[in-house]
């Protein structure tokens, strides 16, 4: 049996460990694969809770989260044996004696911590730490060793290694995405107009003034599909307003949607935030991308490695990320083009794959 720790404070640790969970089916058919949110079960008020509270903070006081996140780093605050983790080591504790996992794999930084607390009163599984930042990782996630960390390239690789991990323990398997990414698309005529996907993460104003900005590539012809997921509440009278103003069938608003890795494929630009798991999925589909948020301190690497690559421009406000979108599709797209050749010289789409057999190679060694 092999387990899976995720937490649900942003997409990218989930988007991970599904990821790894669906390659580990495949190359383990008959063996289980658990994942889970341990925290949510622990203590689901509390972790209820604490992600609203990370929701709003990173939207609406990123100079604050910035500080919380830098006292993450500190042993002191998230180290073993903190008093706030008492309830948490029991419940893996539990987890581990109940189940028997050959090998525990942690899209989340705190479980290392829990193992270490665990570790000091009985034997504990191998453990496979997948992190899910580029480059601006944090040290929390090495603060508790790890007998693997898989990481996404080779800069966040010097990074892990720069705290001290002997490169013997750091692999780079790629960012773990969906494998939707390594199978052929459904055949679909040829797409007759440009085409934008945008994934709003900002401010219901953000939305609302990046949408008046992109106004006139609207008018020229070019389509855009708005997927809002969980948003769809916070942005409905934004959207309602701007779509009772342009034409019908300009925008195709979509609420929560399995079809990501697909539209990632099939549009000519994506708007988004700078998010470990919309990156990488970014850089598996090869498609350029414009970033119009960045979550201080855990996101910048992210934005960094993209732009590092030629497959993604940073925008701070809305006229910058219409500017930016028109230039990727003028001149029947020359500037996405050369994006989309740069990013397939690192484009990792089976990553899920790779960092699955990199795990399995702890537990059988």
């Amino acid at each position: 049996m092999i387990l899976i720790l995720t937490a649900g404070f942003g997409d990218g640790h989930n988007t991970a460990a599904r990821s790894v969970a669906e390659a580990m089916r495949r190359l383990c058919p008959g063996e289980e694969i658990e994942m889970t949110d341990l925290i949510s079960e622990a203590l689901p008020l509390i972790s209820g809770v604490c992600k609203s509270l990370y929701q709003f903070a990173i939207t609406h006081w990123p100079a604050s989260w910035r500080m919380t996140y830098e006292l993450m780093g500190r042993r002191s605050v998230t180290g073993p044996d903190a008093m706030w983790q008492m309830a948490l080591v029991s419940a893996l504790q539990q987890r581990i004696e109940t189940r028997q996992p050959r090998l525990i794999i942690s899209t989340y930084p705190l479980y290392a911590i829990l193992l270490e607390s665990l570790a000091k009163r009985q034997t504990v599984p191998p453990l496979c730490t997948v992190i899910t930042d580029s480059i601006s990782v944090n040290r929390v996630w090495v603060m508790s060793g790890s007998d693997l960390f898989c990481v996404a390239d080779d800069e966040t690789k010097k990074v892990v290694a720069g705290f001290g991990v002997p490169e013997s323990k750091i692999r780079v398997t790629g960012f773990p995405v969906d494998l939707a990414f390594t199978e052929p698309l459904p055949e679909q005529p040829p797409a007759s107009h440009p085409r934008i996907l945008y994934l709003p993460s900002t401010t219901g104003r953000r939305v609302a003034a990046t949408l008046e900005a992109l106004k006139p590539l609207f008018r020229s012809g070019v389509k855009m599909t708005l997927p809002v997921g969980k948003h769809d509440k916070r942005l409905y009278h934004v959207l309602r307003r701007f779509t009772d103003s342009m034409p019908e069938g300009t925008v195709e608003i979509i609420g929560w949607t399995r079809r990501i890795p697909e539209f990632l494929r099939t549009h000519d630009v994506v708007i988004c935030k700078a998010g470990g798991a919309i990156l990488h999925e970014v850089l598996a589909a090869r498609i350029p991308a414009v970033i119009d948020y960045i979550v201080p301190g855990q996101e910048e690497g992210n934005a960094e490695m993209l732009v590092k690559h030629d497959g993604g421009v940073v925008t701070q406000n809305a006229e910058d990320t219409a500017a930016a979108v028109e230039s990727i599709l003028t001149n029947n797209s020359a500037v996405g083009r050369r994006m989309r050749a740069s990013m397939a010289r690192i484009s990792m789409p089976d990553a899920a794959m790779r960092t699955a057999k990199a795990a399995l190679s702890v537990a059988d060694s």
